[in-house]
């Protein structure tokens, strides 16, 4: 017997979802449910608007905004040097990369050039990074499919990761490292041969991952064909990262355009032929090898000479010693501290390679400590706009195989 189709509009799901569930009703019909916001099931606050056709998903409307901090307006109202904490709060999985993205950005405007020294530093942050992210992206994505042990894999890397951040920053998680013409201290002595260590040590790891996973049967009956991207929709949709790239776009901001001298490394971009939830997870794996490639070629070529730019003498504040023995540096650190750097006018717009895509700062300055504009382009808040294209037509159970691949973070989607 041939069932009917009621057709209801996506705004009326959650009176829908709620009526149902009371009432018993929409036998035979499509029903209206929730996904999320619950953080185990969607990969944090993300609300998944949803009508089913048995199991079949018809429409799927993604909900964002539990999250939102107004960190764009808090930019407006502090100074430069005091909103670098909040980038630590964008991509809370890959914090030094976010403080690189916004210092450069003001360093943009201020026409200022960090040594070479920094510059190594900071690409060896934004590697460490990067690692550090797709190691949890890969293992939470293997526990979306049912691999449980690959987490743990992963997640035992990912730890001895930060164990070398709190050696650089003195914090784990929300690091704050970089300043604006600078980082905060020099790194400490025998880092780099710990960072080297860690480096021969997750490739092995690495490698039982993906022996673990990229042969195993029910994980590509789970990701092959599943949330496929093409490349034009990917282009259309402002795709960037290992989700652009997984979809046969060969474009990589480090490689494209070059900054902080990543044109003096050898590595290689991956680039997917599918575009589905399997070349997403085959693309982020091959990206933690070249990244390990980068440090390694940093270590070995590391530069001397100081680790903030002369210039920025009145932008970053002075060392805690000399403040306390200098009425110059006194002075100097009271009047950063409450009136901020001084900072040129000026409107630019830098952007980044982030792990889960270019994380885009456009700046608005009118001279003096604070900035008038300020605006935050997040590449994860592109990958859920897709949500409502890509999802229909897929079954319930390769929802939390779809969101994992996109491998997104709810802090930069809401800022």
């Amino acid at each position: 017997m041939a069932t009917t189709t009621q057709e209801i509009s996506i705004g009326d799901l959650p009176a829908r979802a709620a009526a149902a569930s009371s009432e018993g009703e929409l036998k035979g019909d499509n029903m209206a449910i929730n996904v999320g916001p619950s953080h185990p099931t969607t990969h944090g606050v993300l609300r998944l608007l949803m009508e089913l056709d048995g199991d079949t998903i018809t429409k799927c409307r993604p909900v964002i905004g539990y999250l939102h901090r107004g960190d764009e307006k808090i930019a407006e109202n502090m100074t430069y040097n005091q909103f670098v904490p909040y980038t630590d709060r964008l991509d809370y999985l890959a914090p030094l990369a976010n403080n690189v993205a916004y210092a450069m950005t003001v360093e943009k405007v201020a026409g200022l050039q960090v040594p070479e020294r920094c510059e190594a530093i900071r690409v060896l942050c934004c590697e460490l990074a990067r690692i550090s992210s797709h190691l949890l992206g890969v293992g939470v994505y293997g526990m979306d499919a049912g691999a449980w042990t690959v987490f743990m894999y992963t997640f035992t890397e990912r730890e001895k990761l930060y164990t070398l951040f709190e050696e650089l920053t003195g914090a784990r998680f929300t690091t704050s490292y970089t300043r604006i013409g600078g980082v905060a201290r020099d790194i400490p002595e025998g880092w780099l041969g710990r960072v080297n260590d860690f480096c021969n040590g997750v490739l092995p790891v690495l490698d039982q991952v993906e022996k673990l996973l990229t042969r195993n049967r029910i994980f590509l009956d789970r990701t092959e064909g599943i949330g496929v991207i093409s490349r034009e929709t990917a282009l259309a949709y402002g795709l960037t990262g290992p989700n652009l790239r997984a979809s046969g776009v060969d474009f990589d901001l480090r490689k494209d355009r070059p900054y902080l001298g990543y044109d003096r490394y050898d590595f290689d971009v991956p680039v997917g032929t599918t575009g589905d939830c399997y070349d997403r997870y085959l693309v982020r794996g091959e990206e933690i090898r070249q990244s390990v490639r980068i440090v390694r070629q940093i270590i070995e070529t590391f530069p001397d000479g100081p680790v903030c730019a002369e210039e920025a003498k009145q932008i970053v504040a002075p060392q805690k010693s000399k403040v306390l023995s200098s009425m110059e540096e006194l002075i100097q650190n009271f009047m950063i501290t409450t009136e901020g750097p001084r900072i040129p006018a000026g409107e630019v717009y830098f952007e980044a390679e982030n792990p889960k895509g270019a994380l885009g700062f456009f700046l608005v300055s009118k001279g003096g400590g604070v900035p008038y504009r300020l605006k935050i382009r997040g590449p994860s808040f592109c990958s859920l706009s897709l949500l409502e294209e890509l999802v229909p037509g897929h079954h319930m159970t390769d929802i939390t195989c779809i969101l994992g691949s996109l491998d997104f973070v709810m802090g930069e989607c809401d800022r």
